[in-house]
């Protein structure tokens, strides 16, 4: 399904659901959303440009491999867990910290550096599974 139509219309599509995709994770606590549907809806629109634009370009695109980023996300997701040994409380026991930058109070936690490597750990997985099978397909290749 490689029409011109849709040549022209993934990469606009696929930087409106990147963007969407950024923002259901930083909602994820507080409302539906999160580090796992976030970077499914990423890695959709990853496929989307590859079926439209081939493989060989979105890994152009990409500037990490995808099993870097996973490996990355798997990385951080334990990370945040060992922060809270740290304290002395049970691994995973979210912890929050406040900072101030000028007028406004930003809260980072140890719950979104979770859903953060969460992200990273589908978008990769989900999209090296994804341009191997888009591989496939093309008849293997890159």
């Amino acid at each position: 399904m490689k029409t011109l139509i849709f040549r022209t219309i993934a990469p606009a599509l696929t930087a409106i659901m990147v963007v969407f995709s950024i923002f259901v994770l930083l909602r994820g606590h507080n409302e539906p959303g999160g580090g796992f549907i976030g970077g499914l809806i990423a890695a959709s629109a990853i496929a989307i440009y590859g079926i439209a634009a081939g493989v060989a370009n979105v890994r152009k695109a990409l500037y990490f491999d995808p099993i870097s980023l996973a490996g990355f996300g798997v990385f951080i997701a334990g990370f945040s867990g060992l922060l809270s040994l740290g304290q002395s409380v049970p691994f995973l026991t979210g912890l929050w910290a406040s900072m101030q930058l000028g007028q406004a109070e930003i809260t980072v936690s140890t719950p979104m550096m979770f859903d953060i490597g969460v992200y990273f750990a589908v978008v990769g997985t989900i999209s090296a599974v994804a341009l191997a099978l888009e591989e496939e397909d093309d008849g293997g290749s890159k």
